[in-house]
């Protein structure tokens, strides 16, 4: 069986990783509140995740994991959404939920095995945070209930902070229902115009922490294998989460329990640049879908560098993966993908989700390159059966996403500039050369001359109306 090796935000290393029970490997990862479209710094998670859930589905069994993403649909910003729009929070949650699915479907993920919303996990939360009360890790006080930071000692331990450098650090809210300015509010008061649920502690709304800890208590145990999201995260949602989950499932000393490997991904730029509306540089990812990116091309983008670094968004890069998407689309047009991907992409993103490198294999196995240039041991080559299975594995060149490549063939171009070339290499008046090669870079079309002959790929903006006349 494939060894996979995953870094541990926690421990800050890379680990082997050994689930608790290989027929049943179990992933959480914090999923989106819905009040609006998704930014493609918001789809970098669900890319990266949606690889490692095919790469746990490939090594253990396409029935033996479960994958769990949330959504919140119970939040602060979408009762302010509902209160600027006129609009209900149910018809704001319900639509947005679908356009989040929508979108992420168009990046080629996977949806998971479970995705729960908050409103339908009340109950669970309630008890958790009793449990919480009654162990003495929470109190309530003026319809609010808080977690004591400071009654568990590993608090900091993932984000590797204590808690007074994080006050010191940090814009933490002071309170009179607090007793430390550090302790976190697992459910609040709710007036009657705000959603809310009865409660021991009067009609309220839990606090966002409690939420994820009660879903993945409730979907995958009170110890699991794998929590991720993206490391904005980090603190202070996962450490909260930690904090309360360790607390109330008797872990509060030794630390255990809840997830036994973190992922964090880095966060996404955008050419060069922190993302921002101010800077005119804020994109969802329904802006790029209707620019005419297609979600093939994104996904590539994002798999291009690996989740731990920063990534950066360029329409260079998305050209340069349009091009390469389409010349793989077409060496693999009519080939059925073998039922074992080449294992040195498997090997690959059994490397921490090595994704990079695993889109470098594949390059050079559709270029016919020896993978010995690679570095790697093995066969020099492989089939475009295997290349096909390969690129599958990490989401790319499936039938789902490939409707946005047919129905380009360029061959009669490269064939009316190749002649033309050849006659203009006797007559040395290369004009012809030059208008066709001119429309064609105008179509959206990257020329390639060698002496080898001609290769013309579509690249990002193709036009085919472009080229109307010039056969």
């Amino acid at each position: 069986m494939t060894t996979i090796k995953l870094h541990n935000s926690k421990t800050r290393k890379k680990e082997v990783f050994e689930p608790i029970d290989a027929n049943n490997v179990r992933m959480y990862v914090c999923g989106p509140t819905v009040y609006d479209r998704a930014h493609i710094g918001n789809a970098r998670p669900v890319v990266v995740f949606d690889v490692l859930n095919r790469l746990l589905r490939h090594v253990y069994g396409e029935d033996h994991v479960t994958y769990v993403r949330n959504f919140t649909d119970v939040d602060d910003k979408i009762n302010a959404r509902a209160a600027e729009s006129g609009r209900s929070i149910a018809e704001i949650t319900g639509e947005t939920t679908q356009w989040f699915l929508d979108d992420m479907a168009a990046l080629g993920a996977r949806e998971p095995d479970h995705m729960p919303r908050a409103t339908q996990y009340i109950p669970q939360m309630v008890e958790m945070i009793e449990g919480l009360i009654a162990d003495g890790y929470a109190y309530a006080k003026d319809g609010h209930v808080l977690f004591r930071v400071r009654a568990y000692k590993h608090y900091g331990a993932l984000s590797g902070r204590s808690v007074d450098d994080m006050i010191a650090g940090a814009r933490v809210e002071v309170a009179p229902y607090k007793e430390d300015p550090m302790d976190f509010v697992l459910w609040k008061p709710s007036s009657d115009d705000l959603p809310g649920w009865d409660s021991p502690w009067g009609r309220g709304r839990p606090g966002w922490h409690i939420e994820c800890s009660a879903m993945a208590k409730d979907l995958l145990g009170e110890t699991f294998d794998i929590h991720g999201g993206g490391n904005d995260l980090q603190f202070p949602h996962h450490e909260n989460e930690i904090a309360q989950s360790c607390c109330a499932s008797g872990h509060a000393e030794d630390g255990g329990g809840f997830a036994n490997y973190w992922l964090h991904n880095e966060m996404l730029q955008v050419e060069g640049k922190k993302m921002s509306k101010s800077l005119g540089n804020f994109f969802t990812v329904r802006d790029l879908l209707d620019q005419g990116f297609p979600g093939e091309v994104i996904r590539f983008v994002f798999l291009s560098t690996h989740y731990g670094k920063p990534m950066d968004w360029t329409a260079k890069k998305a050209a340069e993966a349009e091009a390469t998407l389409r010349k793989w689309r077409t060496l693999t047009d009519g080939i059925e993908p073998s039922s074992t991907p080449p294992k040195p992409v498997v090997d690959a993103l059994a490397d921490d989700l090595n994704t990079s490198f695993a889109l470098m294999i594949l390059h050079a196995i559709a270029s016919r390159t020896p993978l010995q240039m690679l570095d790697i041991e093995g066969p020099s080559f492989y089939s475009l059966e295997d290349f096909l299975a390969g690129a599958k594995l990490v989401g790319l060149l499936t039938d789902e996403l490939g409707e946005w490549a047919k129905g380009v063939d360029l061959s009669a171009y490269e064939i009316l500039l190749a002649d033309t070339r050849a006659k203009a290499m006797e007559t040395k008046d290369f004009s012809d050369v030059d208008r066709i090669k001119t429309a064609l870079i105008e179509a959206g079309v990257e020329v390639r001359m060698s002496k080898a002959g001609v290769e013309l790929l579509a690249a990002f903006g193709f036009d085919v109306t472009k080229l109307e006349g010039l056969l």
